[in-house]
């Protein structure tokens, strides 16, 4: 309590001295130098009798009566040099003899003196310039790889265009070619769900840049009858290069779906030895019923072409004399003919969980070679070929013994697939029992009679002991 009363005591008697000072202060334009200038002193030279005007000049700033002349700031300047830096702004590289801002360097005095002196070539620092590729004017051999990348790029799609130019115009050659013998065949031609709400123009369908389709329907003996042009892909670089090592043809595939009452029930083929080995294997139909048969030069006079038969009687009937001559003739452009009332695609993969057979069709599937080099009416024959064999499979009938083969056939085939199926089939039936069982006893559960509660429980349990496995008793003698 006395010491706080101390403490109150001198700041009450320092008050004026401060009032003093802060007057002193607000009447000075030059306080703030004249405190940095008080403080250089007191630091440095308070002890120094070497400088009486200084401290006479600090006396009278102290004071408020000041004359500041060009004498005495010459003589602060002249005392100060050591202690002050003077800077030049003339030298704009001054930043670069800094130590600090630069890891490494060293300042020389000869290097100081440039500085004071203003001379920016001598204190310039050398700097590094990373080396750049020369003009394209000048070196255009440095950007090779990218000039071959847009000459690659260049070559692709111009082989695009005319690729694709080219596929369209042979598509539109062909359906010139034989249009009118399409039109007297066919009462719809070219049907893409259009033709008679826009009436759109006769054309192929383009399913993609090298495949073109064509649908014909209203004929007797038939559902649809499908033209399908396969061509080679000009419009790929990479596939033309392909084709120089192993060379194709354009196809032309027709595919024609006979009536249910218009083809009897047997499977043929007929093509050369590479395409029957493959389709062999492939088909589905073909690998179940036929046989392969290996001395058709002999037996029909189609030297090339080999037999897949499954009934001896229904070959022999639709390889008339005309269709041997047409194979003799047209043998560089017919692949094979294919007929088949089981026809289901290629083989699929063997499922165990598969309970029904693939759907079947009855077909007549041919296939043509268009050579590079041919007139587009030396095709026209196979158009009529193909109207041919619509009407003779349509009149063919198989004889009591060739029916009662392919019904045989058909029942074996059936037959295996039960086999192959039996396992899951069984599964599929238990399954079914159970979800059949599972219901009826929700439904039982859900009616509040007892007694019908207990007359189904009292049947589930009849039915577990009767597949409850019985146990014979055997009775020992005694010896």
């Amino acid at each position: 309590m006395r010491l706080k009363f101390i403490l109150a005591l001198a700041f009450l008697c320092l008050m004026p001295s401060l009032q003093v000072l802060a007057d002193n202060f607000e009447d000075n334009d030059f306080a703030e130098f004249e405190d940095f200038d008080d403080e250089e002193f007191i630091v440095g030279n308070v002890a120094s009798t070497q400088q009486p005007e200084i401290i006479a000049a600090d006396t009278a700033k102290s004071n408020g009566n000041v004359k500041k002349s060009d004498s005495d700031f010459a003589e602060i300047d002249n005392n100060d040099e050591d202690e002050a830096v003077v800077e030049d702004e003339e030298n704009e590289f001054e930043h670069f003899q800094d130590e600090e801002e630069f890891e490494g360097f060293h300042g020389t005095t000869n290097e100081a003196d440039d500085i004071k002196h203003g001379d920016p070539k001598k204190t310039e620092p050398k700097l590094t310039m990373a080396k750049v590729p020369m003009h394209f004017r000048t070196h255009w051999d440095s950007y090779w790889m990218e000039m071959l990348m847009l000459a690659g790029l260049m070559a692709y799609f111009a082989n695009y265009l005319y690729g694709n130019k080219k596929n369209s115009s042979i598509a539109s050659l062909w359906l010139s070619t034989h249009k009118s013998l399409l039109e007297d065949n066919f009462v719809l031609v070219g049907d893409d769900g259009k033709k008679e709400t826009e009436g759109s123009t006769l054309s192929f369908i383009k399913e993609s840049e090298s495949v073109y389709t064509l649908w014909c329907s209203g004929r007797t003996c038939c559902e649809g009858m499908l033209v399908e042009l396969k061509m080679i892909k000009r419009q790929d670089l990479v596939s033309l290069i392909a084709g120089i090592m192993k060379p194709v043809n354009d196809q032309l595939h027709i595919k024609v779906e006979m009536s249910p009452d218009s083809m009897d029930n047997f499977v043929f083929c007929v093509a050369n030895k590479k395409q029957a080995a493959k389709m062999g294997k492939e088909m589905n139909d073909l690998s179940k019923f036929c046989t392969l048969v290996n001395k058709t030069e002999e037996k029909y006079n189609i030297p090339g072409y080999s037999l897949l038969s499954e009934i001896a009687e229904a070959s022999s009937s639709i390889l008339d004399s005309r269709l041997i001559a047409a194979l003799n003739k047209y043998s560089h452009l017919i692949e094979y003919i294919y007929a088949s009332d089981q026809y289901s695609g290629p083989v699929q993969q063997e499922d165990p969980n598969t309970l029904k057979q693939p759907e079947v069709k009855r077909i007549l599937h041919c296939g043509f070679n268009i050579p590079p080099k041919i007139e587009m009416e030396e095709l026209k024959p196979l158009l009529v070929l193909v109207l041919y064999l619509m009407e003779r499979i349509r009149r063919f009938r198989l004889s009591k013994e060739g029916k009662a083969k392919s019904d045989k056939n058909r029942a074996r085939v059936e037959e295996e697939f039960m086999k192959n199926t039996h396992a899951a089939r069984a599964e599929a039936a238990a399954q079914r029992r159970e979800e059949k069982r599972k219901a009826e006893k929700e439904k039982i559960l859900a009616n509040d009679d007892p007694e019908k509660q207990r007359r189904w429980e009292e049947k589930e349990r009849k039915r577990l002991e009767k597949k409850r496995p019985k146990m014979k008793q055997l009775s020992i003698k005694a010896l």
